[in-house]
């Protein structure tokens, strides 16, 4: 595997192990603990479960847009003289990605 992918899913969980506790579905309380104050149990798990799309979301945008960038430099130091062809496809390529992103943390809005 790829180092950057081993670093990445490595942040995936550790943000997925912190925002358990948020996910968890309301139980019984313990005996011998204070009253909670009521809250909406399904807000926050809907809630919660939105914010953890939106992180993933920008997480693999982040990644996607940052190898765009790393290949089409890596390819204009190889071959200088289609410089121009490969930054137009970089570009494109890129406003597509983050087309995608949008639709999805719109997505991840609308679900709340």
């Amino acid at each position: 595997m790829n180092r950057s992918f081993q670093i990445i899913m490595l942040f995936v969980v550790l943000f997925l192990t912190v925002a358990a506790p948020a996910l968890a579905a309301e139980g019984a309380a313990p005996q011998n603990a204070a009253p909670a104050v009521a809250a909406p149990s399904a807000g926050i798990n809907i809630l919660s479960g939105a914010a953890i799309g939106a992180g993933l979301i920008m997480l693999a945008a982040g990644y996607g847009i940052g190898k765009i960038g790393a290949c089409a430099v890596e390819s204009m130091a190889r071959q200088p003289e289609v410089a121009s062809s490969i930054q137009t496809a970089m570009i494109i390529t890129a406003a597509m990605l983050e087309g995608v992103t949008l639709f999805g943390l719109v997505v991840c809005i609308i679900v709340k």
